[in-house]
């Protein structure tokens, strides 16, 4: 966890900045600038289309009685690209407009799945002190012919 925290809030700004330090001694800072906040401002509208059009996908799929676990997935990866996307930095901006791609986000969102999947088959509700929610051992040999009507 220490490791993630590290990359999140220490590396990835240091290369964001490099990233704009080596733009913006191509194109100059004006240009750099412009590209920052063109890209902010673009993000926040592909946020926008994309979360109302996932939105109208949940609406569906609850009016028709099912679950909209996709839906869902995807609307929570589109908030995080948009979040992303109103960051300044290339690195981050690109992350962000991956994240915009529906067919990009369906990749990850099995992958999330399959990690839930993974953790939801690895969970065990043992415990040692016996403690909590358990059948008792005569309701598990109990053999009851009678049923009550």
């Amino acid at each position: 966890m220490y490791r993630r925290l590290l990359i999140l809030f220490i590396i990835v700004p240091l290369v964001e900045l490099y990233l704009l330090a080596i733009v913006g001694g191509r194109v100059g800072l004006p240009a750099t600038i412009l590209l920052v906040v063109l890209t902010g401002a673009w993000g926040a509208y592909l946020a926008k289309s994309q979360g109302l059009s996932i939105l109208a996908k949940i609406q569906f799929e609850t009016s028709a009685g099912r679950v909209p676990t996709a839906e869902l997935l995807d609307g929570l990866l589109v908030l995080i690209g948009g979040v992303v996307l109103l960051t300044p930095g290339l690195l981050t901006d690109l992350v962000g407009f991956l994240l915009m791609v529906p067919s990009f986000r369906a990749i990850i969102r099995n992958r999330v799945k399959a990690k839930f999947a993974a953790q939801i088959r690895g969970f065990n509700m043992k415990s040692s002190d016996r403690m909590g929610a358990q059948p008792s051992e005569d309701k598990i040999n109990k053999n009851d012919d009678i049923i009550d009507v």
